[in-house]
């Protein structure tokens, strides 16, 4: 029985969970081993029992101890054989294509096993009561109580075989639930630097193209925005990998982007910051921001030939955090819905796009006229630090 229960799991076709790189407690060959010998000590306990208090009825109560020997002899030995059947579930699956093959090797294997038990239970009872008494152990006596009782130990071998199956295909059925949110966890990875790969060359073309415009009419500008170029694509270099960072560091690539922008608007762009101190800590997607405030400038400064206003505000409010954009444009009309505004551009497309893979329902992203004039663009994703995941915000 070398290979007996701790095979079981091994032997099923699925990779083993004890093979990853951490091991559960019960996966291990002496916690199984333990688990089995405690559930049996249990049951061999609750029938000792009823067996004691159920003797009280007859002329002659059975002492406890006679009581426990007779029941714990039947628990511990099925204990011993409960790995063995367990092997046997798992060296004979019930699939669809073979089910009634292994139904019908188990029969004989189940009466072989029951016809031992049951001699050896006899043997005990008989060192307990018949030997002390000089009664001899015979043949006839043995054969006798086995086609009396075997039929208990097949049934007893039938229920650990479908308690085996029964937690097979639970564990297999996990381990299913868990390679599909793994597969759909890089598919959504895969997407999300699908989307943000877009940025990259969607920016790039609108700078370049900025920067073309600025060499005959001004070359420090243009040499001035190239430098600025450069810096904004090293720190998007080394955030290439993450899907979040922290705001300070959206708010350092927003800067980088928002220089570029006023040396080729020079006056006619103002900004203002408003960001709570408290949320420079908390994760959000990275680049998230830089293609909100371009579609700002795109539609809220650069039609005009007056000074344009954007407004960015960060707070923190109910375990969210609120991230709001505000420029002085014409806002939304009937011809520029926020429907169309989505279809049409590719970074605020991109932008609900991420912010649906990376959190669901849990965000909300809305584009509303200001009251005062111009667009409003509100964010909000569930407020959360490094090491707290976003299902788990933090309130203040």
């Amino acid at each position: 029985m070398g290979r007996t229960f701790s095979s079981m799991i091994e032997e099923t076709g699925q990779e083993p969970i004890s093979k990853r790189s951490h091991v559960l407690v019960w996966q291990r060959r002496w916690a199984r081993l333990t688990i089995i010998w405690g559930i049996w000590t249990f049951i061999g306990l609750v029938f000792t029992l009823q067996f004691y208090f159920a003797s009280y009825r007859s002329e002659r109560p059975t002492p406890f101890l006679d009581a426990l020997y007779m029941q714990m002899i039947w628990a511990y030995l099925f204990a011993l054989a409960t790995p063995l059947v367990l092997w046997a579930v798992t060296r004979m699956p019930l699939e669809r294509d073979n089910w009634v093959r292994s139904a019908l090797l188990h029969l004989p294997l189940s009466i072989v096993l029951g016809v031992i038990l049951t001699a050896l239970g006899r043997v005990l009872i008989w060192l307990r009561w018949g030997w002390p008494l000089g009664r001899p152990l015979t043949l006839e006596s043995i054969t006798r109580f086995v086609v009396a009782n075997f039929t208990e130990a097949i049934g007893i071998y039938l229920l650990i075989a479908l308690t085996g199956y029964a937690f097979s295909y639970y564990r297999r059925f996990r381990e299913g639930q868990v390679r599909t949110l793994q597969l759909e966890a890089q598919l959504s990875q895969a997407q999300l630097h699908a989307l943000k790969m877009q940025l990259h060359p969607h920016f790039l073309f609108n700078t370049l193209h900025s920067i073309s415009a600025l060499l005959n009419k001004d070359a420090e500008a243009a040499r001035k925005m190239i430098t600025r170029l450069g810096d904004f694509l090293r720190l998007t270099l080394e955030n290439s990998g993450s899907q979040e960072v922290t705001l300070r560091q959206e708010m350092e690539f927003l800067g980088c982007y928002l220089e570029i922008e006023r040396i080729r608007f020079q006056d006619r762009l103002v900004t203002h910051m408003d960001v709570a101190q408290q949320t420079l800590d908390a994760k959000v997607p990275n680049l998230i921001l830089q293609p909100i405030v371009e579609n700002a400038i795109r539609h809220g400064i650069a039609p005009r030939s007056t000074q344009g206003l954007i407004e960015i505000e960060a707070k923190q409010r109910n375990g969210t955090l609120r991230i709001q954009i505000r420029d002085n444009g014409p806002g939304l009309s009937a011809h520029r819905t926020s429907e169309n505004v989505f279809k049409k551009g590719l970074g605020l497309a991109n932008t609900k796009t991420r912010l649906e893979q990376l959190y669901g329902p849990a965000h909300s992203f809305n584009l509303s006229n200001n009251p005062d004039g111009g667009l409003i663009v509100t964010l909000e994703i569930p407020f959360h630090r490094d090491g707290v995941a976003p299902n788990q915000s933090e309130i203040a």
